[in-house]
């Protein structure tokens, strides 16, 4: 029998992601020169899929990375000579601010506990930091920050530049790119595939800024995928190395694929979904959210309290096909999270919550 899986990245595999994956194997993708016309397509065409899915626009490049934790790095060396100003709130988002301090740069930190989320209105950014650092949807604590609200921030701020964590939640937030200077992701949670493949968007401020870096003596945008590089390469649909071919493919495909839903219908089922299981906490003895704050609570990534040990849970509901994800670090005795991505339909979360309700 084969499993279901609940689990917040890797993840349940998009439906299509085999027939896609026939293909690419039939086609010898995975051969390809990344200097052939071939791969030139290839990339192009995931290109204008997700710039359709994400609305993204000419002004901001899209690049292609060995993972979306590598551009914490790329991010902090090309686009930030001295000060980083960071919103944490889990432990991913602390992981952007552990890079900055790595990195020696002066990283500034405004912290909620884990679990509680950020509103514009709760943020005071520096003076001189260059850059804000922030998280849409904290994927170890199940909290997000709602798009009108990094929205307000950035036109409070508007002489920052912002960079937007959504690993754990694109396709489904609608940023505005013309505030939004970076934003990246990875397609093993949300696009349904597995693990192998950052996506980084970047604006044109961006590199500007990176290019302006590189003149000084003093500084260094790194020796390996640095924006001015990347940027060159991009011109023509090429990467500086051998990239992830086969991914960019099946990225492209998937994308595709969502396009033909429509991103508004993917935004309206994701939401229904998590309405779903948010309900089925709140009433159901043995659980409860762990956010409480409604406009903090993660729509992709749901993460619940549990009265019975979490593991206990976990190993009946995997008696039953279905894998969900344990808490994070400390809290992994006492919580379950639960990924509502696009590869899940409402029947299969229904299934789940049905055991949840046996095993509870």
């Amino acid at each position: 029998m084969s499993n279901t899986y609940f689990t917040p990245g890797p993840a349940e595999l998009y439906p299509t992601f085999n027939q896609h994956l026939q293909t690419s194997v039939n086609e010898q993708i995975g051969s390809i020169s990344h200097r052939s016309q071939r791969f030139r397509d290839i990339y192009k065409y995931t290109d204008e899929q997700l710039r359709t899915l994400l609305n993204i626009p000419a002004t901001h490049d899209i690049y292609f990375m060995g993972s979306a934790s590598e551009v914490w790095e790329r991010m902090l060396l090309n686009c930030v000579e001295h000060e980083s100003f960071h919103l944490v709130n889990g432990s991913f988002s602390r992981k952007f601010y552990d890079y900055a301090q790595s990195l020696r740069k002066f990283a500034y930190i405004a912290e909620k506990p884990f679990g509680e989320g950020f509103d514009a209105a709760d943020v005071d950014v520096p003076e001189y930091a260059e850059l804000v650092a922030l998280a849409h949807n904290e994927t170890s604590s199940g909290v997000q920050m709602r798009p009108t609200e990094i929205h307000k921030l950035k036109r409070k701020y508007s002489k920052k530049l912002f960079c937007v964590d959504m690993v754990s939640s694109a396709p489904y937030p609608d940023l505005d790119y013309s505030l939004i200077d970076s934003a990246f992701f990875s397609v093993q949670k949300a696009f349904g595939m597995p693990a192998g493949l950052g996506v980084w968007i970047v604006s044109e401020t961006c590199l500007e800024k990176a290019e302006r870096l590189q003149q000084y003596d003093s500084m260094t945008i790194g020796a390996h995928h640095t924006l001015p590089v990347l940027h060159k390469h991009y011109q023509t649909f090429e990467t500086p190395a051998t990239p992830n071919v086969l991914f960019i493919y099946l990225l492209g495909k998937i994308a595709a694929d969502l396009n033909k839903i429509g991103i508004n219908a993917v935004r309206k089922q994701t939401e229904e979904k998590a309405r779903q299981i948010y309900k089925f906490l709140e009433q159901t003895d043995g659980y409860a959210p762990f956010v409480n704050e409604e406009r903090h609570r993660s729509q992709t990534v749901i993460v619940a309290n549990t009265t019975r040990p979490a593991n206990e849970v976990i190993g009946a509901v995997k008696e039953a096909g279905m894998i969900v994800g344990s808490g994070y670090g400390k809290h992994k005795e006492g919580q379950i999270r639960i990924a509502n991505f696009p590869a899940t339909s409402a029947e299969q979360v229904g299934k789940l919550l049905d055991r949840l309700k046996q095993v509870g």
